[in-house]
């Protein structure tokens, strides 16, 4: 049977949360994608709460720039976050999508700016 699109993704996304889970010492990095913008937060599951969050729409200096780029400065934005609430090591949530584009940017940014996952 074939899915679309969204289906698809939300059947890898219940496949992968099936393990994918964050705590307090390790939270959970989760992305969004949109056709407007790239979101991501870090998620504590046990206490089922986000602990840092931002977006594109969020950071002034994402407007109006190509989407790859708007991903990167999302990257290095939460990672910066993180830091500042003092959380170093995350588990990367890629959400059912393919690690591939924004959702790699933004991983790579992360990453560059010191989030350990």
């Amino acid at each position: 049977m074939a899915f679309d699109r969204s289906t698809r993704r939300l059947k890898i996304k219940q496949r992968v949360r099936k393990t994918v889970h964050g705590t307090a010492e390790r939270p959970r990095l989760s992305v969004y994608r949109s056709n407007t913008g790239m979101y991501a937060q870090i998620i504590d599951d046990e206490a089922g709460r986000t602990l840092v969050s931002t977006s594109s729409l969020k950071d002034k200096k994402a407007t109006g720039i190509p989407k790859i780029d708007q991903a990167k400065i999302v990257g290095a934005a939460i990672a910066e976050k993180a830091k500042a609430a003092g959380i170093d090591k995350v588990v990367f949530d890629r959400n059912g999508y393919l690690y591939h584009g924004r959702v790699k940017a933004l991983a790579e940014a992360a990453r560059e700016a010191g989030l350990n996952f």
